[in-house]
C-alpha cells in the first residue's frame, strides 16, 4: 500500500454527503491493466472488483453499467432489458465528457452529468465490492447495498 495521501474526489464527496462507510485503496495503476491489475494489487477476487462503464444507446444517450471485473457486458442482452435497440461503449473522450472522470478512473458516484445506472444483479449478493473512487489507481471498498441506496441502479442480467 502506498504512503500517498488518498484523493478527495467528487465520488468521495458524494459518499461523505450520503454518510456511506467505505475503505480507501490506492494501488499502482497500469495503463490498460483493468480489473485484473487492481484485483491483483489489492489481493481480492476480480469478481468483487466492479468496473464502471460509460455506454450509450442508439440515440447517443449515455448510461452507466456496473459489471463484475471478470465479466463482459452482453450489450444485446442489456439493450433488450432496458428497451433500446442498441448499446455500445462510448469512446474514451466521450466517456470522460459525460462522467467528468478520466477513463481508468471513472466512478459511478459524482458524475458530471446524471445518467441512468444499470447494475449486474449478482453484484448485489456480494458482501463487499471494490469500485473506482474517481481516480486512476484508487478503489473504494463498499457494501453493494450502499451502492444501491445512493445510486438507485436498475438491476439487470447482462453478464456475458
Amino acid at each position: 500500500m502506498s504512503k500517498e495521501k488518498t484523493p478527495v474526489t467528487q465520488a468521495i464527496r458524494v459518499l461523505r454527503e450520503h454518510k456511506v462507510e467505505y475503505s480507501e485503496h490506492l494501488y499502482k495503476y497500469e495503463d490498460k491493466g483493468g480489473t485484473t491489475v487492481s484485483a491483483r494489487e489489492l489481493g481480492v477476487d476480480e469478481h468483487c472488483v466492479v468496473k464502471t462503464l460509460i455506454m450509450e444507446d442508439e440515440q447517443k444517450h449515455p448510461l452507466i453499467v456496473l459489471m463484475h471485473g471478470d465479466r463482459e457486458v452482453g450489450t444485446g442482452m442489456l439493450a433488450k432489458q432496458i428497451g433500446v435497440k442498441k448499446i455500445s461503449p462510448c469512446d474514451p473522450k466521450t466517456a470522460d465528457k459525460h462522467s467528468g472522470y478520466q477513463v481508468g478512473g471513472t466512478s459511478p458516484f459524482g458524475t458530471r452529468h446524471p445518467m441512468p445506472v444499470y447494475m449486474e444483479s449478482s453484484i448485489a449478493q456480494l458482501p463487499r465490492i471494490y469500485i473506482n473512487g474517481g481516480k486512476r489507481g484508487f478503489l473504494i471498498g463498499i457494501d453493494p447495498q450502499e451502492v444501491i441506496r445512493v445510486l438507485q441502479p436498475v438491476l439487470v442480467q447482462a453478464a456475458a
